[in-house]
C-alpha cells in the first residue's frame, strides 16, 4: 500500500490552501470536528480497508494497493 498526493498539483494547492484556512479540517466538509481533521476519518477507514484503492474525499491523497 502506498499513499501519495494527487498528481494534479493544482488540486493539491487548492486543497492545501483550504486546509490552512480551516485549521487543517477538510475543506470539502461543512462541519469542523475531529472526524474532519486531515486526513479525515473517512480516509483513515479507507486506508485500513485492504481492498480500497482510490482518492480520499477531497482528492488530496491517493491510496494505491501496490
Amino acid at each position: 500500500m502506498t499513499i501519495t498526493y494527487n498528481e494534479d498539483k493544482k488540486i493539491v494547492d487548492i486543497i492545501k490552501k483550504g486546509l490552512e484556512k480551516r485549521q487543517n479540517h477538510c475543506p470539502c466538509r461543512v462541519q469542523m470536528t475531529d472526524d474532519t481533521l486531515c486526513p479525515c476519518k473517512e480516509f483513515a477507514e479507507q486506508i485500513r480497508d485492504n481492498t480500497y484503492e482510490g482518492f480520499c474525499h477531497c482528492k488530496l491523497y491517493y491510496k494505491s494497493l501496490d
